[in-house]
């Protein structure tokens, strides 16, 4: 079914914050719309308005046709307890739903209900548009061909993380909605995930909005992009690709701030020239009245022409100030500014592993024979579940070996940014959390390095597992900031970041003197952090690239 959603003057915000005003959005069939913007800017909650979960404080959403199936696909931070592969694939999918509904239809036919013919027909209609007639066939052959070899009647709180991120995947390539809405749908996947998930929107003809930090997937995936700027509160669209987007928005933030400081430039020189009228019009008058005994009644005149000229002069400037058309200064967004805090170096020899053998179920990782020096910066690479954060997990010392052996060299202080964000999942506030690991800061010092990483009193005070996971990646980059590491271990950093944050955390890297281990399946990451080595690990095996 050919579907278009329309939304006229949409308003959202929190309490007394406004995220965007007076949205004006057609999403139509070939569509890939990508919404950017930093955390926090609205695109959730943007996507949740387009799908009729949320209702607007201002203005409204259409469909057509009003029964179009939308696919609202959001990030899921938890498995659900009790939930099989197969029960999340039907969910996910909108199939699960669809049946429900074609249950209670069937009930009320069976049991005479008025109206029942329609309300079945129309429950049927979706649920066969939705593919329930043949998604268990259809789960089973995508789920071999994305090589998530499990049950799927496994519970989904079973699976591995790699194997939950082929589960998410396989959701989305079996789904069949009449529009797509997809919030961060890269995240967690692995190059051949990122690969099939672009071939999949590019064979969509149904219109999709996405959400991604993934610059690479957008600049291969997106014909329109929507920037929601929170700091000028502006809303841009503009056609083309990822590529065109950043190329007029340069252009326009150069004429902006070109035209805001001619305007700013000719306003100081007319304020320059009234003080000046001004001062020459007040030593006029004292003049004029220091002479006041002269009987000179032509040198009385002339002085007084000549304060009255002064006095036009000034007003006529003071006029054209007030004729100037204003031009507000360009607000700067939020910038995450970080950097990484370096300890004195270790030992030149920062970890090692000999014929080390990891056994976990039927997983093996090993034997590997790795050695990592002082300064050098190792990219891991592999497909999700090939063993790379079991790798991690060895090489600092973290988990038992089942054969071989590992070491940490002498003065190696790790800073870490862990895939699950671990530091702060707990029901302790923030700040408490944080506090607790460099108790030699100031409760003040912490609040205000937080709030640099814009965590502020609203986000302090919390309990961090209450946090998105967003936020708990900048305060796990916060904590790097705080103290000092000379082996950097970065376990996926830019899930959860937005775009501008992770090209400071490049930035940062790039001058970071230490021992760097980064496992990342970003595109642009790994092209834009200089590493000196790249590993390869493939079904527990590592290999040098």
């Amino acid at each position: 079914m050919s579907a278009t959603v329309v939304a006229k003057e949409l308003t959202a915000g929190h309490g007394d914050r406004v995220l965007f005003s007076g949205l004006d959005l057609v999403v139509s069939p070939g569509d890939v719309i990508g919404l950017v913007g930093v955390n926090g800017a609205g695109k959730s909650t943007l996507l949740r308005l387009l799908a009729g979960l949320d209702t607007p404080e201002q203005g409204g959403v259409q469909i057509s046709p009003p029964n179009a199936t939308i696919g609202h696909l959001p990030q899921e931070p938890e498995r659900r307890a009790g939930e099989t592969v197969r029960q999340f694939l039907a969910r996910r999918t909108g199939v699960a739903a669809a049946q429900e509904a074609l249950d209670a239809a069937t009930e009320g036919l069976v049991e005479g209900v008025p109206g029942a013919d329609d309300a079945y027909s129309e429950s049927l209609e979706r649920w066969l548009g939705l593919g329930g007639a043949d998604l268990e066939e259809r789960a089973d052959a995508v789920a071999a061909d994305l090589g998530l070899a499990v049950d799927l009647d496994l519970e989904m709180t079973a699976l591995s993380g790699g194997q939950a991120a082929r589960a998410g995947l396989a959701a989305l390539l079996l789904s069949r909605y009449d529009v797509f809405l997809l919030d961060e749908p890269t995240n967690d996947l692995d190059l051949d995930g990122l690969e099939r998930l672009e071939r999949f929107v590019a064979e969509l003809r149904a219109p999709v909005v996405l959400i991604s930090h993934d610059r690479e997937f957008l600049a291969r995936s997106v014909n329109r992009v929507v920037e929601l700027d929170l700091a000028q509160q502006l809303i841009r669209q503009v056609g083309g690709g990822y590529e065109d987007y950043l190329r007029e928005r340069e252009v326009e933030r150069q004429h902006a701030r070109e035209e805001y400081e001619a305007y700013a430039e000719t306003k100081a020189g007319l304020e320059a020239r009234a003080h000046m009228q001004r001062n020459w019009l007040e030593k006029g008058v004292k003049n004029a009245l220091k002479k006041r005994p002269d009987n000179d009644k032509n040198a009385a005149r002339f002085r007084a022409e000549s304060t009255e000229k002064q006095a036009a002069k000034a007003r006529q400037t003071e006029r054209r100030i007030e004729r100037l058309e204003v031009v507000e200064e360009p607000r700067k967004e939020w910038e995450l500014r970080m950097t990484i805090a370096a300890a004195p170096r270790s030992g030149s020899v920062v970890a090692t592993l000999r014929e080390a053998v990891v056994r976990r179920g039927d997983f093996t990782l090993g034997p590997v024979n790795l050695q990592i020096d002082w300064a050098e910066k190792v990219a891991i690479t592999g497909a999700n579940g090939s063993g790379k954060t079991t790798l991690l997990a060895a090489l600092l010392g973290r988990i038992p070996l089942d054969e071989g052996s590992g070491s940490v060299g002498s003065g190696v202080v790790i800073g870490e940014v862990d895939q699950a964000r671990g530091l702060f999942l707990g029901e302790q506030a923030l700040l408490r959390a944080f506090e607790e690991q460099v108790p030699e800061l100031e409760p003040a010092d912490v609040r205000t390095l937080l709030a640099k990483f814009g965590l502020k009193a609203d986000h302090v005070l919390r309990s961090a597992a209450t946090l998105s996971p967003g936020e708990r990646t900048r305060a796990a980059l916060a904590l790097l900031q705080a103290r000092g590491v000379n082996l950097l271990v970065l376990d996926e950093p830019t899930n959860h970041l937005d775009l501008a944050a992770i090209e400071q955390l490049e930035s940062a890297l790039a001058n970071y003197p230490g021992t760097l281990l980064l496992v990342t399946h970003d595109r642009r990451m790994l092209e834009a952090v200089q590493t000196t080595r790249r590993l390869n690990v493939e079904a527990g095996k590592v290999s040098e690239v």
